[in-house]
């Protein structure tokens, strides 16, 4: 579905502003699976800069389901948030949020996906890399006001059970996989019991979202990353975002290499005595955030018209599944593969 016309006439005033004189031209970026839409700005000073519109409805389903706050921008709010605690960011050049228009430094086309095709030998390096960035801002950010956007909004049983729901929704009953009654109420029973254990762990800020897409590689030699699509950062599990990085939707890693990101991780945060909690930790949210993708993924293609993520539901199923078989003594998980392993094909 082709996205509707919008005037960039507010982006020009805003490139206007940012630099004086300079004649601009626009091309349209990517945008992914957001209502937000994306231009790079050309400047003939020789500059870039990227153009951001944010449609009212711009939020993700997930933080809708949050209780509802006052008018607020989260993407400026958590960006001088990040950028506070020295974590790299774009820096924010000109707004004009009364039209929803953002404009902020260019950082190029390099996501961390990108740099893995380019130089796959430096794989390790640059996951060593994130998870190092990814401690650090966690332990910087432990300590939020109670008056940040981001200690306001959490992933609680409610919400992580509504992700779980959506793979029912999506990954099952619209691809025509039906659950007889029993199977349906098993199927919440034991999502819910999920949810309450992992709203037992402990909890801290999660960007929500940090895989491959969303971290920028700039430099080629020592190199730096930078953080994009933070706006719907919350409160989480400590290992949510090493699952969102470590069993990315786009990437596929061995056992090994998984488990040497999570002790580094643990040894950045001073976490060494709590590892095999930590490793069982990561199972588990990886249960519940695969669930969750594997259903957005089929919701993206139903609803949204977009098919280019379909081919990411089956890898998510067996990321799930690979993950149940590493929780042998976890009851409802097991009940719930044996649910899986009935009706999927």
């Amino acid at each position: 579905m082709p996205a509707p016309s919008i005037s960039l006439e507010p982006l020009l005033q805003l490139a206007a502003r940012a630099v004086p004189g300079a004649r601009v031209s626009t091309e349209a970026m990517p945008g992914g699976a957001s209502l937000r839409r994306f231009f790079r700005l050309h400047f003939d000073t020789g500059r870039t800069a990227v153009g951001m519109f944010f449609p009212e409805a711009a939020q993700s389903e997930e933080v809708s389901q949050q209780p509802k706050q006052e008018s607020r921008w989260p993407f400026i709010e958590v960006l001088e948030l990040l950028r506070g605690n020295q974590i790299r960011v774009p820096e924010l050049l000109a707004k004009d949020t009364e039209r929803g228009w953002l404009l902020v430094e260019d950082l190029g086309d390099r996501t961390l996906a990108q740099a893995l095709l380019e130089t796959p030998d430096r794989k390790q390096a640059l996951y060593q890399l994130a998870v190092r960035d990814m401690a650090r801002a966690h332990a910087q950010l432990q300590t939020l006001a109670s008056d940040c956007i981001v200690a306001q909004r959490c992933f609680d049983v409610e919400l992580l059970e509504w992700e779980m729901n959506h793979f029912l929704e999506y990954a099952l009953l619209a691809r025509g996989i039906s659950l007889s009654p029993a199977q349906h109420t098993h199927f919440g029973a034991c999502t819910r019991q999920l949810a309450e254990q992992i709203r037992g762990f402990d909890y801290g800020f999660t960007h929500r979202d940090y895989q491959s897409r969303n971290l920028m590689v700039l430099g080629t030699g020592a190199d730096a990353l930078a953080w994009v699509d933070f706006q719907d950062a919350m409160l989480g599990p400590r290992v949510y975002d090493l699952v969102a990085l470590l069993n990315d939707s786009y990437q596929t890693f061995d056992d090994a290499f998984v488990a040497a990101r999570l002790d580094e991780y643990a040894g950045h945060r001073g976490l060494e005595a709590e590892r095999e909690r930590l490793h069982e930790e990561f199972q588990l949210v990886t249960v519940q955030r695969k669930l969750k993708d594997a259903g957005r993924f089929v919701y993206i293609d139903r609803v949204k018209h977009d098919s280019s993520y379909l081919k990411f539901v089956e890898p998510s199923i067996a990321k799930i599944r690979h993950a149940m078989t590493k929780l042998p003594g976890v009851r409802h998980v097991q009940e719930l593969r044996t649910l899986l392993d009935e009706v999927l094909p």
